[in-house]
């Protein structure tokens, strides 16, 4: 069997994004935007996507419907490098398609469809038999964003993979069903790298700011705790240092996947060495570059277009540089 860089669990979506976008959309019949195309979404294949692209090795484990959109999926995937034998293709279930609405200034709202992969991927529907073990690195993007996956099914997986020498690294999103803390603090236990952003951090610990949640995520923990600060950059947070890594890069078109971007670079970093600061600044350019355009995979082309990047931007106030 192959080995693999990096083993990517979670969702795979279609996104149609809508840009520009703003309130008016609702004041009027016809809406004219710059642009709508069909693209491949959701954390777990924007990843694989990404690290492919940034020269990893990358399996998949996802489900889909034996439906165009899932078949669209699959295809784009395969035609990436990602390895797609473990994407569960399960009869009579309907890939999520999400709308972006994507406002001027780069943010966006995403409308889901509740029938859809997103909200009906079952523990069952994500097989990691003959994976465990065959990859230097486990990612689960995201927490809370399958709802049907409980902790303690996510705690086993997280137990497999550290018994089996994996890094294992967590994303994750706002519940969609009001769980916290206590349903993933044995999870927790097992995770080398987790990438909330600050406001799922504070949300999630109940914390004042950013530097409070990644000390109570330590607490339960986790061993590297990352927030994405936005603009702004991220926090890295161990028993070593806790620090703010400045963001890299320019005015944002689109936001759309710039977190699955920041946890791919940080990821691809931390396979070719990197120590979780300069990772950060990696990770920080796979960010910056991603939201130049619209969509969440559009922009990030390869490892060297990156480090061309990050070396045009004035980097002169990052840490290490």
């Amino acid at each position: 069997m192959t080995i693999l860089d990096v083993l990517c669990v979670g969702s795979a979506v279609v996104d149609i994004p809508l840009h520009p976008v703003d309130r008016r959309v609702f004041d009027t019949v016809s809406y004219p935007v710059d642009d709508i195309s069909m693209q491949v979404g959701g954390d777990a294949l924007n990843e694989s996507i990404i690290l492919s692209r940034l020269g990893a090795r990358v399996g998949l484990v996802t489900a889909v419907g034996d439906d165009a959109a899932g078949a669209f999926i699959t295809t784009t995937a395969r035609s990436e490098g990602v390895d797609v034998s473990r994407v569960r293709v399960r009869r009579g279930l309907t890939t999520s398609l999400n709308v972006g609405l994507v406002q001027p200034g780069g943010e966006r709202t995403f409308i889901t469809n509740r029938n859809g992969s997103l909200w009906l991927t079952e523990e069952g529907d994500l097989d990691v038999s003959g994976r465990i073990g065959f990859a230097k690195a486990l990612t689960f993007g995201s927490i809370f964003n399958n709802p049907l996956l409980s902790g303690k099914w996510m705690a086993d997986l997280f137990r497999r993979a550290k018994a089996a020498g994996m890094l294992v690294c967590a994303d994750m999103v706002p519940s969609r069903t009001g769980a916290g803390l206590e349903e993933i603090t044995e999870a927790l236990r097992y995770v080398d790298y987790f990438f909330p952003n600050a406001d799922e951090a504070i949300a999630l610990t109940g914390a004042r700011n950013e530097f409070e949640a990644a000390a109570v995520l330590g607490s339960h923990g986790v061993t590297n705790t990352v927030l994405k600060l936005g603009a702004r950059g991220c926090l890295v947070h161990n028993a070593d240092a806790t620090e703010i890594v400045p963001a890299i890069g320019r005015d944002a078109v689109d936001t759309t996947g710039a977190g699955d971007n920041f946890a791919a670079g940080y990821i691809r970093a931390l396979l070719r060495g990197m120590n979780p600061v300069d990772a950060a600044v990696f990770a920080n350019g796979v960010a910056g570059l991603s939201v130049t355009r619209v969509g969440g995979t559009a922009a990030v082309r390869s490892l060297e277009q990156v480090e061309e990047f990050i070396a045009g931007i004035d980097t002169s106030t990052v840490p290490n540089k």
